[in-house]
């Protein structure tokens, strides 16, 4: 086994060249045991630099505890895990230190003192820098999911990590959200890893979609489609359609599903 651990954050916005060949994420052979339960199964990923990668699957497969492995979180796997030292993460809930200002939050964990100006930056760019001086308490759902992304990006990752960032979000919200991280995602450059439920958001903003079933990867889609996409593009529709077939909720010749809902109903969420 190989697992290769991070040094520790260093401050944006240095950035060190990529090599062009190289992987921003190699993984080979990975598997995750809990008990006699096996969560990941002999799993193989590459995702290249630059790439954002969105993977799907049901509740249980084993999604988040590849994030979770991937982000130095988990190490009792076997297996060879190549991932770079420079990595953030974001999750579904914001982890705001309640009693550290929102400036101080996005800085939190960078070595050497608390850098107001770099946070600022951070915080401007998510657009909220004007709650920079705010408590974690004041701000809305969704200001506080900028912060994390705030958080996350000021490390400048080559890989950003992020576990179902939206799902807690209302809809309108949401759709603010998705179209931010694709945004910053484009401004930045680092390869991303998007853990979803929601079909509709994985065609929306990855270049590749993959369905996890079994501890695996099951099924792989690339996404052609150009940017900003449609959703009512016939194409996009169909992507949608393929990726929901894949797991197991497929949609009748009337534009319902098996179970007589609308494919975009729940923002097409899987159980």
């Amino acid at each position: 086994m190989t697992v290769h651990v991070p040094a520790p954050d260093v401050a944006w916005p240095s950035r060190p060249p990529a090599t062009p060949a190289a992987l921003a994420v190699r993984v080979r052979g990975l598997s995750r045991r809990f008990g006699e339960r096996t969560v990941l199964d002999d799993l193989d990923l590459d995702i290249a630099p630059g790439e954002f990668v969105a993977l799907l699957g049901a509740s249980g497969c084993g999604k988040s505890t590849l994030l979770r492995i991937l982000a130095d979180l988990d190490r009792e796997i076997s297996g060879d895990v190549e991932v770079p030292v420079r990595r953030a993460v974001a999750f579904q809930a914001p982890r705001l230190m309640p009693w550290k200002k929102v400036w101080r939050n996005v800085v939190l964990g960078l070595p050497g003192a608390p850098d107001r100006a770099q946070a600022l930056a951070a915080l401007a760019e998510v657009g909220i820098g004007h709650r920079a001086d705010e408590w974690p308490k004041v701000l809305s759902g969704g200001e506080a999911q900028r912060t994390s992304l705030a958080r996350a990006l000021v490390r400048e990752p080559d890989l950003l990590l992020l576990d179902e960032p939206f799902a807690a979000l209302d809809a309108l919200t949401r759709l603010k959200a998705q179209s931010l991280v694709g945004e910053l995602w484009q401004r930045h450059g680092c390869a991303v890893l998007l853990v979803t439920h929601d079909v509709e958001e994985a065609v929306l903003l990855a270049d590749r979609v993959l369905v996890m079933k079994q501890g695996v990867i099951a099924h792989e889609e690339r996404i052609a489609l150009p940017r900003p996409r449609d959703v009512s593009d016939p194409a996009f529709a169909r992507l949608r359609a393929g990726l929901l077939g894949w797991l197991g909720v497929h949609e009748s010749g009337h534009g319902g599903t098996e179970a007589g809902r609308h494919p975009s109903d729940e923002r097409n969420k899987l159980p």
